[in-house]
């Protein structure tokens, strides 16, 4: 294990602070005032600096965004996609400094942030596949009336992405908005916006003014302008419990639609004729410790079989034992530092309360030292039977430390994965496919894997979203596509047919 504490790390990339304006009505705005960014590993070095918009800047941009509208909606699904293409083309442009942007300000590794860049072009490349589908009109026969159902643009949406795979999470709403007919505000974190900002930027610039705009600020400032705001069509927010319940609450003073995908205390049910491969198991530990397990879908509770205990544990331990703990800029760092100092602290927490309740904890790697001893770093931990009612088992850690819990019988298994508020992903390991439908099925969530977990095997031709506190609505695929229009319904009148009796006809509404 490398020791990196004495280790030169090569501060991230880029030679001078990285600066992003604002970008809407297809040019760039100065701001008065900035955010700076600081690295997590280091939050003492500053990453860069990004334009913090006023309210009213953010008002020209929702502006902007509706008065491009009427054009960008009257395009045909071909056009819009064939637009999209060309703007798609311009988020890879330099990636290695841009991933390494993302990572200055985030925290993760690079790889972790080139395939966040990726991500981005791939959705896009699912949604303009769906073209055939924007347009798409169901006939109801008559007579007497024969209803054309068909899916109209709503107009101007805002689009709130988080902090922790920021580009490739916009990409789940992004181009399906577009694809779909309307205009966009990107409003993107303001703890890490600089590698989004110029993402959007790039596509924005191949795209009709005003079409595509991305603000940055503080919530406080330009949260109301951007979501409470009766120009607003419709808001897509990705994030917390906490910031949705905002955000709904915002959006409800001008009756804006929203889609919410929120946080998941995702569970991994281990039935005992689950049979484990190398393959995956290390899918398995990208989807418990990828992005120092801050990712919404990552598993943050494991229900084992008694039987299968003790080799999930060898195994994941033997992973484990291989982790160093590092900033991004280290090649040989696996795992980075949080990227916020509170949620360091708060999964800290978390892991003493259950060593002080007699759980077996299990940490592995080194802290880093020296220049990065300041970093929010910390240890991965394994928790060995912990008491189920321990927040450390109940609430989302987004941390690198996961409860390990056995079970005896399939069906405690199942009402202990369901026992919880949340309901975005869980999965179900078992080497009999008929089984996994059967239980899969009974999984309260979302989405439902099966022997495997996380973001690399999840299938993006797929609605995703969660249930209960994990949020509403879905995005990707087709109803992805059709969360971001409105149905449409006419009705012609067909000529000769029966006209029905007063007395038989329905009440009005």
């Amino acid at each position: 294990m490398t020791d990196t504490s004495t280790s030169p790390h090569p501060a991230a990339s880029t030679e001078a602070p990285v600066r992003t304006p604002l970008f809407y009505g297809g040019r760039e705005h100065p701001a008065e005032r900035t955010l700076t960014i600081t690295n997590p590993a280091r939050p003492s070095e500053v990453v860069g600096e990004a334009a913090a918009a006023t309210r009213e800047q953010a008002l020209e941009a929702v502006a902007a965004a509706k008065a491009a509208f009427p054009a960008w909606a009257g395009l045909s699904a071909e056009e819009r996609a064939a637009h999209l293409a060309g703007a798609a083309d311009a988020i890879m442009q330099d990636s290695e400094t841009e991933a390494a942007i993302l990572s200055a300000e985030n925290g993760k590794v690079v790889g972790e942030s080139t395939f966040d860049l990726m991500g981005l072009v791939q959705r896009t490349e699912l949604a303009c596949g769906l073209v055939e589908e924007v347009d798409a009109v169901e006939t109801l026969p008559g007579p007497p009336t024969e209803v054309l159902v068909s899916h109209k643009p709503m107009g101007v949406v805002t689009i709130i992405v988080p902090f922790n795979w920021p580009i490739a999470i916009l990409g789940a709403s992004l181009p399906y908005a577009l694809m779909a007919g309307n205009t966009v505000v990107v409003k993107p974190p303001p703890s890490c916006p600089l590698a989004t900002t110029r993402a959007v930027q790039r596509m924005a610039e191949r795209l009709p003014a005003g079409v595509l705009n991305v603000v940055t600020g503080e919530d406080a400032e330009i949260g109301e302008a951007l979501v409470s705001n009766e120009d607003v069509a419709k808001v897509c927010f990705t994030g917390s419990v906490r910031g949705g319940k905002r955000i709904m609450a915002m959006a409800a003073e001008s009756l804006t639609n929203v889609t919410l995908e929120l946080g998941g205390n995702d569970a991994v049910l281990i039935l005992p004729d689950a049979e484990f491969t190398e393959q995956g198991l290390d899918l398995l530990f990208m989807g418990i410790f990828g992005t120092t397990g801050q990712v919404c879908m990552n598993a943050k509770r494991i229900y084992v079989h008694s039987s299968k205990r003790d080799e999930l544990v060898a195994e994941l331990t033997r992973r484990l034992e291989q982790v160093q703990i590092g900033p991004a800029s280290d090649p040989a760092t696996t795992m980075g530092p949080f990227h916020q100092r509170a949620q360091l602290q708060f999964v800290t927490e978390l892991v003493q309360e259950a060593k002080d309740a007699g759980a077996d904890v299990r940490e592995f790697g080194q802290l880093p030292g020296g220049d990065w001893a300041e970093g929010n770093f910390m240890r991965p931990s394994l928790v060995l039977d912990p008491d189920p009612s321990l927040r450390v088992v109940t609430e989302e850690q987004f941390g690198p430390t996961i409860p390990i819990i056995t079970f005896e019988d399939v069906e405690e298994g199942i009402r202990m994965v369901n026992d919880t508020q949340y309901g975005l992903c869980n999965s179900v390991w078992t080497s009999n496919e008929d089984t996994a439908r059967e239980v899969g099925a009974r999984l309260q969530a979302g989405y439902v894997f099966h022997n495997t977990h996380g973001p690399a095997l999840l299938d993006q031709r797929a609605p995703f979203g969660g249930i209960k506190q994990s949020g509403i609505g879905r995005e990707m695929g087709t109803i992805g596509l059709r969360n971001f229009q409105e149905p449409h319904a006419l009705g012609l009148l067909k000529a000769g047919g029966p006209a029905p009796d007063a007395d038989e006809a329905p009440p009005a509404a």
